[in-house]
């Protein structure tokens, strides 16, 4: 078979995609680039051929016009909490089971997919790709059953390139995730540590992430399954410092003991109960208090180098933001 000539991302809308994109546009490794998703992209890049589709239903060949592609499905719910358990699944597992379907009917020989660190669960202890997937959420139990299926699809045919990708918490421009709501926070001076200062958050630059998608899967030779994160596993205070470095801010110290924060969320989950959406809650309280204590093993032995590192990439996020502080 000749080389692909044409990538589609599933779910190229999101935060990850537009990245992704931005680096295949420029690669000019492809003469058509495809985006598939139901949302609204963060940012249009030129040179993309935007899709309006639903993963959840089946993918018409036609898609690939009959010529060889690279299929990258980054296409999930994933925002924890913030879904019934029951739309994990619906989207996650069936999104897998039709995207690898599609690599079937159009002889596609290589698939990238974003899984998740969440397979493993909370640890204190650290954790790398030999350790005992043990998901304790919805999200992660249909993470892992997405690795599952396209596991199965790369099976049939010893020909076929699966590249698997479990990201820590992942940040940069056009993120509107866990790191933007810590820059307001900090910004605001209203950040406060729930219980410890020491939590680890092991975490990567969304650069870095595409980078490392790339390089294994031209490395890949079969099945190749990785986690990201930097090699130093940051805590939540070194965190904390790189963005006061990065944009000036006060570093925060106040400690305040889980117990009593729990205590203070109720209100705003009475209020997320009748309907006003607070974003707080004692779930959150939970997960910043917990570890995500991730080792990349397999992309440090792989060769792989990282261009940044916290301080570096903040910095850079700074910089490159247009309307306020970590865009």
């Amino acid at each position: 078979m000749s080389s692909p000539t044409q990538a589609i991302v599933f779910g190229g809308a999101g935060f990850i995609g537009t990245h992704l994109l931005n680096r295949l546009i420029a690669s000019r490794q492809y003469d058509r680039i495809v985006a598939v998703d139901i949302g609204k992209s963060r940012k249009q890049i030129a040179g993309v051929e935007y899709v309006h589709h639903d993963v959840r239903e089946q993918l018409d060949p036609k898609l690939a016009r009959g010529a060889p592609i690279d299929i990258f499905n980054l296409a999930a719910i994933h925002t924890t909490p913030g879904h019934p358990d029951g739309e994990y699944y619906y989207t996650n597992v069936l999104g897998a089971v039709n995207v690898c379907r599609f690599a079937k009917e159009t002889g596609s020989r290589s698939i990238i997919f974003t899984s998740s660190i969440s397979i493993y669960g909370p640890s204190e202890a650290p954790l790398d790709e030999d350790s005992q997937p043990a998901p304790v959420s919805a999200y992660g139990r249909s993470k892992l059953s997405a690795e599952a299926i396209h596991r199965l699809w790369q099976a049939e045919d010893a020909a076929r390139r699966l590249t698997i990708v479990r990201p820590a918490v992942i940040y940069g421009l056009y993120e509107q995730g866990n790191f933007t709501r810590l820059s307001r926070l900090l910004e605001r001076r209203a950040f406060i540590y729930p219980g410890r200062t020491d939590t680890i958050k092991s975490c990567g630059y969304v650069k870095d992430l595409v980078s490392s998608m790339l390089f294994m899967a031209a490395r890949n030779d079969g099945v190749s399954i990785y986690n990201f994160c930097y090699e130093h596993r940051y805590t939540i205070s070194e965190i904390c410092a790189a963005f006061s470095q990065a944009a000036g801010y006060k570093k925060p110290t106040l400690t305040i003991p889980v117990w009593f924060m729990n205590l203070a969320v109720l209100p705003f989950e009475m209020l997320h109960k009748v309907g006003i959406k607070t974003g707080i809650n004692r779930e959150r309280i939970r997960k910043l208090w917990f570890s995500t204590n991730i080792l990349p093993k397999r992309l440090v032995a792989s060769g792989f180098k990282f261009e940044y590192d916290a301080a570096s990439s903040l910095v850079e996020w700074k910089h490159d933001s247009g309307i306020k502080d970590f865009d």
